[in-house]
């Protein structure tokens, strides 16, 4: 029970044993009057959170003074498409939705919350898989749809500053007409956003190489949650200090709302080639990927589909795979012209050494993406074979993938 008073959470069978501790039920006017909290509010997981607040019309009346009236919705239909991420299996919908324009309205939105405990949970395009963004039924959803500018291009220090409605790709479309690009590409990226990204470090085929979000940004705004406003990192690749943006980064909105990133953008390869690779088992697949890492080569991109996805995206996406392959291996190598054509040799040496059915090489840019297509449409892909599927990302060391795969 202490637990509970500490957290301002009182659960029913803390109510129930009140008999026998130091408040009896009939009584509980005075454990109430003893806290700084004067108003309860039911909530669904069978227990009441305490709020300075008597009720929700209290907390919109307040939000639209601090927002534009339209930026709240509170209408059980307006709501709605909020109220899960794209892991559909779990569904909550929220207090409300706030849909913030400016940093400044974010930061008075927050510090009105932190001063009447109410709960904030931050939304991008809610295009993740971990429940980031799902909603609390006592909580206000912060939605950062509508920072959806990108503020400043800087082709001088190699980076971008954009707001974090951003998406992924439009990063990268907004730079390739000078030969950049934005290296992380989720499988999402043609939605999700740039904030979203930070907050759940997110990667894509290409972390091997060029890593995941963490090793791409170089700055953020971001509001805390009393309210305050701070920046951190910059233009710069190193700042002194702790490393603050490495704990932002994958924090999942807990430790504030960032309403502004700074990315940086790299110079596209000379060339860049891929290899569709099919073996006759997964230990021959797993042996080697394992291989081709402890050779020294590290591919731009590297990934795994085992028959059941081969046929799924291949009929999703009509990518051509081979369906005779019990496992299918894509890499992708960059770089030079010569060093990118002994690199492709070597990987198809080491993939003959452990049994290859076929070596299929790109020879356009056209070819490479169609490489890529059934793999970034797996999600929907199986999504097109049932209604729920559960998906879950495991570390699986080099040397034991082939036994893991098996």
């Amino acid at each position: 029970s202490k637990a509970c008073l500490k957290k301002n959470f009182v659960s029913p069978q803390w109510l129930r044993d009140t008999k026998e501790r130091k408040y009896p039920l009939w009584r509980l006017d005075i454990l109430f009057s003893k806290m700084k909290y004067n108003s309860i509010h039911h909530v669904e997981n069978g227990g009441w959170h305490f709020t300075n607040i008597k009720s929700p019309d209290d907390i919109f009346k307040k939000l639209k003074k601090l927002t534009s009236p339209e930026n709240i919705l509170s209408y059980e239909d307006e709501i709605k498409p909020y109220e899960t991420d794209a892991l559909t299996a779990y569904k909550q919908k929220p207090l409300c939705v706030v849909l913030p324009e400016k940093t400044e309205e974010i930061s008075n939105i927050l510090k009105f919350c932190y001063e009447e405990n109410i709960k904030v949970i931050p939304r991008g395009a809610g295009t993740g898989l971990s429940g980031g963004s799902l909603p609390l039924q006592d909580a206000i959803l912060l939605s950062l749809t509508k920072f959806n500018k990108i503020l400043e291009i800087d082709f001088g220090n190699k980076c971008v500053v954009a707001q974090p409605g951003v998406t992924n790709l439009s990063i990268t479309h907004s730079v390739q007409h000078k030969g950049f690009y934005y290296a992380p590409d989720p499988s999402s990226q043609l939605a999700c956003s740039i904030g979203g990204n930070v907050a759940e470090n997110s990667g894509g085929v290409h972390s091997l190489k060029y890593g995941t979000t963490t090793n791409n940004i170089l700055g953020v705004e971001i509001v805390l949650m009393d309210g305050t406003i701070c920046r951190l990192g910059g233009k710069t690749l190193d700042q002194e200090g702790y490393d603050m943006l490495g704990l932002i980064c994958g924090s999942e909105g807990l430790l504030g709302i960032i309403t502004e990133v700074t990315v940086k953008i790299l110079k596209k390869p000379q060339t860049v080639r891929a290899a569709l690779i099919g073996f006759p088992s997964h230990e021959d697949g797993g042996n080697c990927v394992s291989e081709i890492i402890a050779n020294g080569i590290v591919p731009a991109g590297m990934e795994i589909m085992d028959k059941a996805l081969i046929i799924a995206t291949d009929n999703f996406s009509k990518a051509g795979y081979p369906r005779n392959a019990e496992l299918l291996l894509i890499v992708e190598l960059d770089g030079t012209a010569s060093e990118v054509d002994e690199l492709i040799s070597k990987v198809s040496e080491i993939s003959k050494k452990n049994n290859s059915l076929n070596i299929k090489i790109s020879k356009s840019e056209e070819e490479r993406l169609s490489f890529w297509v059934g793999r970034k449409a797996a999600f929907p892909a199986c999504g097109a074979m049932a209604p729920d599927y559960y998906c879950m990302d495991g570390s699986i060391p080099r040397g034991k993938l082939a036994e893991a795969l098996k």
